[in-house]
């Protein structure tokens, strides 16, 4: 079986709906186009308008479960940058930052942010989801999240136009 040929595609085969775009916490916008790039400001681990696994890697919250909450922040990076450009075709990742809240023992960062890298590679694709990337830890991030992304998109054609 192929993989659909778009991400909306893709998206619905992985049996993901990206939510509505979260309130912004502070004076910020969630993402923000500038020339051929988009950026998108940190996003949490929510669902439904709540962190989904609060807590610290490494205390309350397993390697597993910090994958997953890796997951909801991507999956948001991607509502919040559809809200703003109308689709997610013709992007590509450009970078990817994952920030890890946890203890100062805790050293598997990568591992957890893999959980947003290995969703963003299967929504947009081999060549477009796999960017620059940096994982690291923190003591602590908003609303207890276990995680927060931010991400840098380029668009490379909108609406089936190259730019």
């Amino acid at each position: 079986m192929t993989a659909p040929a778009t991400v909306e595609g893709r998206l619905h085969a992985l049996g993901v709906k990206l939510p509505e775009p979260a309130t912004p916490l502070a004076v910020y916008r969630p993402a923000v186009r500038s020339g051929a790039y988009i950026f998108v400001s940190g996003q949490l681990a929510t669902r439904d308008g709540a962190v989904a696994i609060p807590g610290r890697l490494g205390a309350d919250v397993s390697v597993e479960q910090g994958e997953l909450a890796a997951q909801l922040a991507a999956i948001n990076v991607l509502a919040v940058t559809r809200a703003l450009h109308g689709t997610l075709e013709g992007l590509r990742l450009v970078r990817l930052v994952g920030y890890v809240a946890c203890t100062s023992e805790f050293d598997q960062h990568p591992a957890v942010v893999n959980g947003a890298s290995h969703f963003l590679r299967d929504a947009l694709g081999d060549e477009l989801g796999v960017g620059a990337r940096l994982a690291l830890g923190v003591a602590s991030l908003p609303l207890r999240s276990p995680v927060e992304l931010e991400a840098l998109f380029e668009v490379t054609r909108r609406e089936g136009q190259l730019q």
